[in-house]
């Protein structure tokens, strides 16, 4: 097995960006799609657990769109072969200074694409 073959890193790089492009302006119809439409689909967040894209969905279409912006500290994304990758961030909101951490593994999809399958979202505690 390959790791961070360059073409399928620059993919899923691709799609890991215009996932954050959407989370942060609330585009709820692209991260519907870049979820695998799966019962088998997973997402932990920090105040929700998942299962299945329909819960996911609901979470989605429920949230607020304020406070949603902001800035990406590190971000890590390794491929294995060509179709499973993961993607690691560390991120901070505007007014908080608490790091949050996010987590996503992607696979591709036959006759569809790039899909996160599993997510997890966290944060750490307040410095101080």
């Amino acid at each position: 097995m390959e790791i961070n073959i360059p073409e399928v890193v620059a993919e899923v790089t691709g799609q890991f960006m215009r996932y954050e492009r959407a989370l942060t302006s609330n585009d709820v119809e692209v991260l519907d799609e870049l979820f695998w439409d799966s019962p088998h689909t997973l997402r932990y967040g920090a105040t929700e657990i998942l299962h299945g894209a329909e819960e996911i969905k609901a979470f989605r279409a429920g949230r607020s769109p304020a406070g949603l912006e902001r800035e990406l500290l590190r971000t890590v994304i390794t491929t294995y072969g060509r179709d499973f990758a993961t993607a690691n961030t560390t991120f901070r909101r505007a007014g908080n200074d608490r790091t949050g951490r996010q987590s996503q593994s992607w696979v591709r999809i036959p006759g569809i694409g790039w899909r996160v399958v599993a997510a997890h979202v966290s944060f750490l505690a307040a410095p101080g």
